[in-house]
């Protein structure tokens, strides 16, 4: 076998934020691809999202902390590759505590790489983001476009890669992917991305409101984000190595994934335009990562509509208007509450 092709049944993959809306789809899916999984959470969104894998030998659950170096160190321990997913993951619930925010999503990542490629992880693979890219009017966002982050989240997400990318050398393979905003069922499901937001008000409420409208989104299915992270870690080095890869799909205006998701729920749904506060409007091109691995999307923000459609009637997302678990900045703020009524966490 050469030395840049990889067998599952030999590797051990640790998913930081593996209990994650991500997480909790793709580390099924790297089982079930072969590879045993290692996934290091705060699990602050519980630890029940893997079903019928809690007890698999292939599956080991680490709560912890990336911020804690002994807990990161045990965690990379004797594993071959890293795909780290965990930070605060929106620009409000980063906005709740900006000193937490910043210690997780860009104070913790070098130490995170040193602790990898000390322990002589072989790949790592870093979740950054397209709202990288700002505000941005070309109609194909490639990755050689300068980057404009707006706010902090997506400022240390843009910090993180050139560390990334400075640490890998040979038998270090390092890879970057910004993915599109993501949108579909999880086991732990987020409810604050805009396909599920308007599919979740829709069957709930029969109203959606969009703000703006104007604004374009690049989306992608989460089964698709799972599916691209598997093809990187399968890939022979030379094609991944050093790379930034675009994620994507569907590039929409936000009243057009509306009408979309207006056109896929029973019954009638009254569309309200609200006036726009998120300025963030961009379209991404994923071309490189179609030319450079065959990398392409296989399902469509309809299918995400459906697949959430289902679950709302098959009673897997109770409470859905109302429950903190579904939404990250009110989880956020009761887990900031409970750590420090006043507020000095």
């Amino acid at each position: 076998m050469a030395v840049d092709q990889v067998n599952p049944g030999s590797r051990q993959v640790l998913v930081t934020g593996g209990a994650g809306y991500v997480g909790a789809r793709l580390v099924p899916s790297l089982i079930e691809a072969g590879y045993r999984v290692r996934v290091l959470d705060t699990c602050w969104y519980g630890t029940d999202v893997f079903g019928e894998l809690a007890n698999n030998p292939m599956l080991e659950l680490v709560v912890g902390d990336i911020r804690d170096r002994d807990t990161v160190n045990e965690s990379v321990n004797e594993c071959t590759d890293v795909i780290h997913l965990a930070c605060i993951s929106n620009d409000p619930s980063y906005d709740l505590n900006p000193k937490l925010g910043e210690e997780i999503n860009f104070t913790a990542f070098e130490p995170l790489v040193h602790a990898a490629k000390s322990a002589g992880v072989s790949r790592f693979v870093y979740a950054s983001s397209s709202s990288v890219y700002g505000v941005k009017e070309e109609e194909r966002v490639t990755e050689d476009l300068p980057l404009d982050p707006l706010t902090d989240y997506s400022k240390f997400k843009a910090m993180c890669e050139p560390i990334l990318l400075n640490a890998g050398e040979d038998g270090f393979v390092v890879t970057v992917i910004r993915p599109a905003t993501l949108c579909g069922y999880s086991p732990r499901q987020r409810l604050d991305l805009t396909v599920n937001i308007l599919t979740n008000h829709a069957v709930n409420q029969q109203v959606i409101r969009v703000f703006g409208g104007d604004q374009y989104r690049p989306n992608l299915h989460i089964k698709d984000m799972c599916r691209a992270y598997l093809e990187v870690l399968r890939q022979p080095v030379a094609k991944v190595n050093g790379q930034v890869f675009n994620v994507g799909a569907d590039n929409m205006k936000v009243s057009e994934i509306a009408e979309i998701v207006a056109s896929h729920v029973d019954g009638p749904v009254e569309v309200q335009v609200e006036p726009m506060q998120d300025q963030r409007s961009y379209r991404i091109s994923s071309e490189r990562i179609a030319e450079a691995i065959g990398f392409r999307p296989k399902h469509t923000i309809n299918d995400a509509v459906l697949d959430l459609q289902r679950a709302f009637t098959n009673g897997q997302l109770p409470n859905s208007l109302t429950d903190p678990a579904y939404f990250n900045i009110q989880r956020m703020n009761e887990i900031l509450n409970a750590t420090d009524p006043d507020g000095d966490t």
